[in-house]
Parts: structure tokens; sequence; C-alpha cells
């Protein structure tokens, strides 16, 4: 174990190197907020506690500090590599600053989200513990708006083999795991699977309706519909459902109607940008094209691979050991064939190709001629007097 420390701890140097400063920086506010932890409690003064974010305390500065709080070495483990999987995948895409807006986003959404929920809990049970007994702090809630990034720009990618999981399942995956921990008790309250619910879904809007890009605003495309989070038998009462929502969203004038949109001045001809025919989404299907048609490829050669050597070796020594198995004796005299030496066990006698009846061999040298036959049978022979 000690000797494979210093290869990951380069490994992970090197990763870290290549990242960009505001990969950096939040990697370093999360290790050194852990190290304060140890004298502070940071959860308490710079996570998200319902009963102080709404007036009259007002700790708003908390919405955006909890998501780099972190208590244990495995959370401050997930945070950092969660940071630098999305400072690997999805910076190159976007850009130091967008990946830092998409990061404030997710984690104020989801903050402020889960902040009102347990207050709207409170205010149906009474219960004092959703207020103030709670402490909203991690990861979780920006794990879920980058698994959400994910599923957009390589949902195809697999993740496991066995069994297939691909990376547009993951979000889902991930949620049914935390509401399993829960249940089972080995999370000590429900503040991470709800930040992570809210934090996917704030992700999921911001880069449905509101991430700027160089073909406009948002994605529009079938993939990543809001439907596709879940299993395709409830597709399409999802999709019922959800087209209801923004329907409504859209008259509350929060989300914008998808209407066509006409290039008049292409150089071309008239360009008509559709939902669902978004140029990225064309792109993704002639990729999953390509590499389909590159494994049936692949498998066809492996079928029509040519034999090896050896193999025709062995073929060739079969052949020259059937052509010298010796065949039928031809043209002997019948009655040596007919005659065995005296006191043999057994005679042979050879029967008639026209009749093939069997005739037997005569105990004495005299015995008739009869013609070959290819049909040898073996009879006792009788005892001579």
């Amino acid at each position: 174990m000690n000797r494979y420390l210093p290869v990951a701890r380069q490994h992970f140097l090197a990763a870290l190197a290549s990242t960009s400063v505001v990969v950096k920086s939040i990697s370093a506010v999360v290790v050194l907020l852990y190290l304060l932890s140890w004298g502070v409690s940071t959860p308490y003064s710079l996570g998200v506690t319902p009963g102080y974010l709404f007036p009259p305390n007002f700790w708003v500065w908390t919405l955006v500090t909890h998501g780099v709080v972190e208590r244990h070495v495995w959370g401050v483990a997930a945070n950092v590599g969660t940071v630098m999987a999305c400072g690997r995948l999805l910076e190159p895409l976007w850009g130091a600053l967008e990946l830092l807006i998409f990061f404030a986003v997710v984690n104020v959404s989801a903050g402020l989200l889960a902040g009102l929920s347990y207050l709207l809990t409170y205010v149906a049970t009474f219960d004092l513990g959703y207020l103030f007994g709670l402490r909203i702090h991690g990861v979780a809630g920006f794990l879920g708006g980058v698994l959400v990034a994910l599923k957009q720009t390589m949902g195809d990618t697999t993740v496991l083999r066995v069994p297939q999981v691909r990376l547009k399942a993951a979000p889902a995956l991930v949620l049914l795991l935390l509401a399993l921990l829960r249940l089972s008790g080995l999370l000590d309250n429900s503040g991470p699977l709800a930040t992570y619910s809210y934090g996917a879904l704030s992700g999921w809007v911001y880069l449905r309706f509101y991430q700027k890009h160089s073909r406009g605003r948002g994605d529009m495309s079938d993939h990543f519909a809001f439907a596709s989070f879940f299993p395709e038998a409830l597709q399409p009462a999802v999709g019922l459902l959800a087209g209801l929502v923004h329907s409504a969203l859209v008259k509350m004038k929060v989300c914008r109607k998808m209407v066509k949109r006409y290039d008049v001045g292409a150089p071309s001809s008239i360009t008509i940008s559709l939902p669902g025919t978004d140029p990225q989404d064309a792109e993704r299907r002639r990729q999953l094209a390509l590499k389909a048609l590159n494994e049936r490829l692949k498998r066809v050669e492996d079928q029509s691979a040519w034999p090896s050597m050896d193999d025709e070796e062995d073929d060739e020594e079969d052949e020259v050991r059937t052509d010298t198995q010796p065949l039928l004796p031809t043209g002997r005299d019948p009655s040596s064939s007919t005659s065995r030496p005296a006191g043999g066990p057994m005679a042979v006698s050879l029967s008639s190709a026209a009749s093939l009846s069997q005739i037997s061999a005569a105990p004495s040298t005299g015995g008739s001629q009869h013609p070959e036959s290819s049909i040898i049978s073996f009879e006792d022979a009788p005892s001579r007097s």
C-alpha cells in the first residue's frame, strides 16, 4: 500500500497542475476550511442552517460557503475530486469563467431551495429540529449539478461494463443510492439527499434554459429533456407533466417559450432551428453512428480471420496420414485370402458383392474360388477334426 501512495500523489499533483486557477482556488479553500474545522465549528458558521437563513437572522453568506465546508477527510476527497473532474471534463468546453458561474449558481440554488423546503416542513410539523438542528454543507449539491452536466456533454459514455451503466444514468443512480443510505440510517440526516436533488434540478434548469453559448441560450435537445432522467416506462407521463409545468412557467415569464428561428442572412440558404435539432445533438448522434459502425466492422473482421499456421500444419499431417493408410488388398489369389493356417482361432471369409451373402471358409486348403468384395467379416472357424 505504501508503494502506491507516491504514485497516486504524483498523479494527483500532475492533474492539479494542469487545471485552471478556478479549480485550484476552490480546492485550496476546501482543504483550508477542513483544517480550520479542527478548531472552529465551520458547519455552524459557514453551513446553511434553515432557521438562520431567513429573517430575522438572514445569514445569506452561507449560501455561497456551504458547498466548500467539509467535516471529514473523505468529504474533502470527494469535494476536491468532483471539482477536479469538472475542471478536466467541463472546463475545456465552457471555460474557467463559465465553470465558476455554474459552481455559484448550483450551490446557491441548492442551499436556498433546501432551506426553503425545511422551513415549509417546519410549518407543517412544528418541529424545531428542521430549523436549527440541520447543517446543510458539503459537495452533494455541486455533485448533482456536475453529473447533470456530464449527462449533457457525454451521456453515452460507458461507466461500468458489467453491468453496463452509462453516464446518463448516473444522476438517478446516485439519487437512489443516497435515498437507500438515508433509509438504512447510514446518513445522519436528509441534508445530503435534499441538496443533491436540488443541485441536480438547478443545474438542469440552468443548462436547459439559461446557459449562454455560441448558439444562443440553453440546450433544448431531446436527449437532455427532463423526462430523460427517468426510466423509459415513466418518460411519457413525466414528459406530459414537465410540459404542463413549463407552460405555466412560460406564462409566469420565468422560462422563455421555444419558437422557430430563421437565419435569413445565411450565405447558403435559409436555416431553421427547431427543438431537438440542435447541432450539438446532431454531432452526438453522428459520433454514436460512427462508434456502432466501427464495432460492427471489427466484429466482422474477427469472424473472417484467416486460420493460423498451426491449424494448416495439422490439416496437412492429417491428409498425409490418411493417404498413407493401406487400402483393401487387390489382385491377390482368393484362395490365399480364404485360407488360414492350421490351429488358427479365426477364419476370414469373403462375401460376394452381387449376392451380399456370407460364405464360410473351409477348414481345408482346397476351398472354391470366389470374387473379392469390399465387405469383410470375421466369424469363428470350425475346429479341425
